[in-house]
């Protein structure tokens, strides 16, 4: 099999989620009766992903429990440094794979399996080492700012903490799904430093790593932003229910 024919999904859902004003694990919040992460995983299954590997923190052993039936490998980031070092968690459970990685957000139960598969095609079409989705928001508040060359290629992507003033006139942002290359995935997260406002390792940092080193960065715009809207407040989870349960 050539590395083109292998996709491998890593879920990010190790966050505590705070603003939930809830104990419960953000990612074990129900969305029309299942847990919302249920709907990610469902989502990187019908894309035909061979292994999904599922990064936890928060109330570890209780997602590990909602899950067990499930066939999932699942690694514990026991201190909670960011995206970046979530990911490079994850890097022993991909030891000897070569194939796409589809990087996923346990907290974005909207994503259809379609827009799943253009990222993935649209990825390998493109050539890229890592290709990010994003969308172009009216209000694009405090989400990390898409920042391209004039060919359209990703040049990187900077929190909105981070940002210059014209940098947050930028609309187009960061989903935080990507798909990139495993071997490059796994180097680059280990290269990534903590020098921002946060202290923490920025998933979004592989961009700029991949960009300064010549390799090919790519965006893919998703049609619909609220597909990749993720749950941060009860309100958010109410929104999530009625598009989902209402059709809406």
């Amino acid at each position: 099999m050539s590395k083109d024919d292998k996709t491998a999904a890593l879920v990010l859902a190790a966050g505590k989620g705070t603003r939930m004003k809830s104990d419960l694990a953000k990612v074990l919040h129900p969305v029309c009766g299942r847990p919302m992460l249920a709907y990610v995983l469902d989502c990187a299954r019908e894309v035909g992903v061979e292994r999904i590997v599922v990064v936890v923190g928060h109330q570890a052993k209780e997602v590990r429990r909602a899950f067990a039936d499930d066939d999932l490998v699942f690694v514990e980031q026991e201190r909670q440094l960011g995206t970046g070092h979530a990911v490079l968690q994850a890097a022993g459970a991909f030891d000897g794979y070569r194939g796409d990685v589809l990087i996923l957000c346990g907290d974005v139960p909207l994503l259809r399996p379609a827009t799943l598969r253009s990222l993935l095609d649209d990825h390998r079409r493109q050539g890229a080492a890592v290709t990010v989705m994003t969308v172009f928001l009216d209000d694009p508040g405090s989400y990390g700012r898409v920042l391209r060359d004039a060919d359209g290629s990703v040049r990187g992507i900077v929190e909105a903490r981070d940002c210059t003033g014209r940098e947050l006139a930028v609309g187009e942002i960061n989903t935080g799904i990507y798909c990139a290359d495993a071997s490059f995935l796994f180097d680059a997260v280990g290269r990534i430093g903590n020098d921002n406002a946060q202290g923490e390792y920025y998933l979004t940092d592989i961009m700029a790593i991949a960009h300064s080193s010549g390799l090919k960065t790519a965006a893919f715009v998703a049609p619909d932003p609220r597909e990749v809207m993720g749950i941060n407040t009860p309100e958010d989870l109410a929104e999530a229910e009625r598009i989902r349960c209402g059709g809406g």
